[in-house]
């Protein structure tokens, strides 16, 4: 098996500059997308999570800017423009809530991990726990993720996070984007020709 991709029941892991890493993405995000979120029954929200203040943690904020500019009319909570981070979250949560009833929310967010998994985005089933690296208790948001390794895990993280090469999280940024946005439209022209 190739080491730049790992798959299973619980998601996928693959590396940003894999070839196959935009078919693998769209096809994983649309099957989460199906079987989580049948007939489209519940509005979709994405939460992109982070802050432009540090280059590693700005993976978020650059993946709601380019998703705004690809859908336009879909609600999208955090932006290079307006972040979501660790001192707004619960209340973007909560204006979630209230704007949508019974949102299904795709979160994002970066995180660090070992050396050889950087540039590794993994998309995977469940919550996502923002702040983790950093020892924040934050509340659990989505009903799927996707987490992008920006850098490694260690001492100091608000160090490793400020310096992170923004190449690196800006190539992961686009193609989670890409993806995002391919997959929902594959998803919706699906449900629309049901």
């Amino acid at each position: 098996m190739d080491s730049n991709i790992m798959t299973s029941e619980a998601g996928l892991s693959i590396h940003y500059a894999d070839m196959l890493c935009l078919n693998k993405a769209v096809a994983s995000i649309g099957t989460l997308l199906s079987h989580l979120n049948e007939f489209a029954a519940r509005p979709l929200v994405y939460i992109c999570i982070g802050t432009d203040k540090a280059t590693g943690d700005c993976l978020g904020p650059l993946v709601g800017t380019r998703l705004k500019m690809l859908l336009p009319a879909a609600p999208i909570y955090g932006t290079l423009q307006s972040p979501v981070h660790a001192l707004n979250l619960a209340r973007n949560i909560k204006e979630i809530q209230g704007d949508f009833p019974d949102p299904f929310i795709i979160a994002i967010d970066a995180c660090l991990g070992n050396a050889d998994r950087i540039g590794f985005i993994n998309i995977k089933p469940g919550g996502l726990m923002p702040g983790s690296a950093l020892h924040k208790d934050l509340p659990c948001i989505g009903d799927f993720h996707i987490s992008g390794v920006v850098n490694t895990a260690g001492y100091f993280q608000h160090l490793i996070l400020q310096n992170t090469r923004l190449f690196l999280v800006d190539q992961m940024a686009e193609m989670i984007a890409k993806s995002l946005f391919l997959a929902q439209c594959r998803f919706m022209g699906t449900i629309n020709h049901i």
